[in-house]
């Protein structure tokens, strides 16, 4: 039998829950004036922690000025919050809160997500803040024992990783394919690639793509501290974020999600919906090496560039801009460099490439729908964001980044690059809409 031909795959509808805020247009706006949404920690006490701000979702933010059926998400975490949050953006731009004819079991979700806040941790925290040393240690035990006296069913199961997932069901009525990927870093890159394998071979005609994730808690904190993978800039911390520079000391924790909406061309064109721009390009692969420590060659971050590229059936002087992984370690900014000198060879110098967590920080699962959502943007206006805070550039991180201000410039087609821990690699690439 003939192989059907794929789906052509569509971007509709993008929304977003950001430490710039919580809508396209505005935090756009500051992204392009390269403001950064950074400050001290006000989660929870983080007065003796290495790291003490982060870049958090501000506290006017409320999921349930989004949803047109609060009552579905009582007791919603964090992660699902912000989900709920982005993805009703993301719906309702691409105007399916107005189209009747929509086949809920053609109605999929694939998000990328993590670990939610954990309550119990939170709750043993918070109550020893400020208790002397003698007392601390068994204090600890008696207030273990009294949350888990008192821990909420409701929110013990908001902690799973598959509960924005069906947050997100519950809220869309979406009865079509459902999956949840737990990729660290590159979960929601990984995500929208995936969502769109199923429209191309038909398996749905609209996926709901993209991430939800906060870290921002003792726990979170504590383990990447120890891994020594934050910054420590407290008395500077606005410019903490520092991807590509010299002086970088690492990354800067954030939260938020980014939602997507993806349809066959067919089904778009068919209800008459507005395109912002086509998925060409997906590409995957593993490091192989270790746990934590990128293959020093960026051999995985090479095998992903090359696969999208392959599969978009572009070259490589056909981008216009690299929405960069750019966390800000000394490890993932040279090795990502030399992996795009691989593959770009003599365009590399040639091709813009800047990381928006100089401004967001790090959203972890959700950093790549975020970064994607920036490139449809840089599509739509001609404009890419700078990476800010770079004075003075590492010898070894030496192509474009875009230094500190926004550029104006031809972007018909972006790549955008997500690296997580553990090696997994994913690399998406989109274009401005071709009829």
């Amino acid at each position: 039998m003939p192989h059907p031909v794929p789906h052509r795959v569509v971007i509709t509808g993008i929304g977003w829950v950001t430490p710039l805020g919580h809508d396209i247009e505005s935090v756009w706006a500051r992204l392009l004036r390269g403001e950064s949404g950074i400050g001290p920690t006000s989660r929870f006490d983080a007065s003796t922690f290495p790291t003490r701000f982060a870049a958090q979702v501000k506290g006017d933010y409320d999921y349930r000025r989004f949803v047109t059926r609060p009552e579905l998400h009582e007791g919603v975490g964090l992660n699902s919050g912000f989900a709920l949050g982005a993805a009703s953006q993301a719906w309702k731009a691409a105007g399916l809160d107005k189209f009747a004819g929509l086949d809920h079991e053609r109605l999929g979700i694939y998000l990328g997500s993590g670990e939610g806040s954990l309550d119990f941790e939170n709750y043993v925290a918070a109550n020893l803040a400020g208790w002397d040393n003698e007392k601390r240690q068994l204090d600890a035990v008696r207030w273990a024992a009294a949350a888990l006296g008192r821990m909420d069913a409701v929110r013990e199961v908001e902690q799973e990783p598959n509960m924005p997932l069906t947050h997100l069901a519950l809220e869309f009525g979406a009865q079509g394919p459902a999956y949840n990927c737990l990729t660290a870093c590159a979960a929601s890159t990984q995500a929208i690639g995936e969502a769109t394998h199923v429209l191309r071979r038909g398996d749905a005609d609209v996926m709901l793509t993209g991430g939800a994730h906060t870290m921002i808690h003792p726990f979170g904190v504590t383990g990447f501290n120890r891994l020594t993978a934050l910054s420590t800039r407290n008395d500077t911390c606005l410019t903490a974020s520092r991807p590509f520079s010299v002086d970088r000391d690492g990354f800067v924790l954030g939260e938020g999600a980014g939602m997507i909406v993806l349809e066959t061309l067919e089904h778009a064109t068919k209800r008459g919906a507005t395109v912002l721009a086509e998925v060409v390009g997906y590409g995957s692969s593993a490091d192989a090496y270790r746990i934590t420590d990128i293959q020093p060659e960026g051999r995985g971050a090479i095998a992903s560039m090359r696969q999208a590229l392959d599969s978009a059936g572009l070259k490589p002087e056909d981008i216009h801009y690299i929405s960069a992984h750019g966390t800000g370690t000394k490890e993932n900014d040279s090795i990502e460099t030399l992996g795009v000198k691989a593959v770009f060879g003599a365009h590399a110098k040639s091709v813009p490439m800047s990381s928006v967590k100089s401004m967001f920080g790090h959203l972890i699962a959700a950093a790549g729908a975020v970064e994607l959502i920036t490139c449809v943007l840089a599509i739509r206006d001609g404009k890419m964001p700078p990476t800010i805070n770079l004075r003075q550039p590492d010898p070894r991180c030496d192509l474009d980044y875009v230094p500190n201000a926004a550029r104006s410039g031809k972007v018909d087609v972006c790549l955008s690059n997500s690296f997580g821990f553990g090696g997994q690699n994913d690399t998406l690439i989109i274009r401005r809409f071709q009829g």
